[in-house]
């Protein structure tokens, strides 16, 4: 009741003060149009700020379209206080930033000639043109900053009947950039879940072209679908499921996101845990996903814990039980409740009863502070150095093998022991 409560007063906002009656919005769009016809339009919004807008979804990124070059954008801003970066100059694009915002603006553009990973573009005034070689309808949506509505590939409609469409033919499309065919796969599961039996023909003959993408843009594209709260009803459509198969096929177990789906709304699911039930193994089918993408240290860490610890459990029935506050101490308590979602996930022999009871378990216990550091050592004769740093570790391990507690009389001990 209280999200529902929230909706709402967010709707309401929306529509009494949408996002494009910012002032930082309207000096950048008077600007840029200052010395160009009445009848011309400088800029329009365009691609997700304006579909989320239509959609009354949150807005995080602005991208504004602009006849003008970059070096005509920069000119024209040159003497206020908006500061302006140049964030991808040869593609035609800066990044305008103000107090409040942070706003990318793109010069129109054309395709001129394609190889499948790269564009050769023109600069161009028409805004048909721009939207022509844009990729899907829902993506070409126009909006100035009036509010007032361009839409030449009627992707209005489509967005209103969760319909996502190539522009033009869908060979050529993908042909132009196989990056699409992932991008499609994301506004699928973010909006419709169904693929046309003749979009994913095409797509499946043309998947071998996905090598050419580098696997860092690949990985990014990713981590967008996995974000995507709508992810897991991707086993609802045949089609979709094994489009992401064939081009993801290191995701063995997509089936276990049917037990995931008992359980999400109870705990914060989250890319890292989304990743661990698909790919988690016996074999370290993890570690090669990781080798393959060139996985962040901090995922590859992640994941690492999560194998080791999901090997621990299967052998230490007491992890979740009597080990339960030693292993929050060691692991963290956040650790735990993504090991607790995945092990249930991926272990159909644990009942939904004991996940909820290790939940609660987890939630309600304080996880104990080692009350000993190097300064406490110093006072007592100990030289900062690498012996200290030894002792710390000492009589942590002590401390935690003998259920957190430990006398002043070990202590003195431990370091009388290791200060020879």
């Amino acid at each position: 009741m209280f999200n529902l409560s929230l909706n709402f007063l967010q709707n309401i906002k929306n529509l009494i003060f949408p996002f494009y009656k910012n002032k930082d919005l309207k000096f950048i769009f008077k600007k840029l149009q200052e010395g160009i016809p009445e009848d011309k339009v400088a800029s329009r919004f365009v691609g997700g700020c304006v579909r989320k807008h239509l959609l009354n979804e949150k807005i995080d990124d602005i991208d504004i379209a602009t006849i003008l070059t970059t070096d005509q954008i920069k000119e024209k801003l040159k003497d206020t206080n908006l500061k302006v970066i140049d964030t991808g100059v040869k593609h035609g694009t800066v990044t305008i930033v103000s107090k409040k915002h942070k706003v990318e603006l793109t010069t129109l553009r054309k395709d001129v000639r394609t190889d499948g990973r790269h564009a050769e573009v023109e600069y161009t005034d028409n805004w048909q043109q721009d939207s022509e070689r844009r990729d899907f309808t829902i993506n070409a949506i126009y909006m100035d900053i009036n509010g007032k509505l361009y839409d030449p590939q009627m992707g209005t409609v489509d967005l209103k009947n969760k319909i996502i469409k190539f522009i033009g033919d869908p060979q050529k499309r993908i042909e132009e950039d196989y990056l699409r065919i992932i991008r499609f796969i994301r506004f699928k599961v973010m909006y419709d879940i169904a693929v046309e039996p003749t979009t994913s023909d095409v797509i499946k003959q043309n998947l071998v072209g996905i090598q050419k993408i580098s696997k860092e843009r690949i990985l990014i594209e990713l981590i967008k679908i996995l974000s995507l709260k709508n992810f897991l009803t991707i086993n609802q459509s045949g089609n979709l499921r094994e489009i992401f198969s064939m081009i993801f096929p290191e995701f063995l177990y997509l089936n276990r996101l049917e037990r995931l789906k008992k359980i999400y709304h109870y705990s914060e699911v989250n890319v890292d845990i989304l990743l661990a039930v698909m790919l988690i193994d016996e074999k370290e089918n993890h570690e090669y996903f990781i080798h393959k993408y060139n996985a962040s240290n901090k995922t590859k860490d992640t994941l690492d814990q999560f194998n080791k610890n999901l090997i621990e459990l299967k052998n230490d029935k007491e992890f979740f039980e009597k080990n339960l506050i030693k292993n929050a101490y060691l692991n963290g308590k956040n650790h735990l409740i993504a090991l607790n979602i995945i092990n249930f996930s991926i272990n159909s022999k644990v009942k939904i009863n004991d996940f909820f009871k290790t939940l609660n378990e987890i939630l309600e216990i304080k996880v104990p502070i080692f009350p000993i550091d190097g300064e406490i050592l110093k006072q007592r004769g100990m030289q900062e150095g690498l012996r200290l740093g030894n002792v710390l570790k000492i009589l942590e391990k002590e401390w935690i093998n003998n259920n957190f507690k430990i006398s002043n009389e070990r202590v003195e001990e431990i370091i009388k022991v290791n200060s020879n």
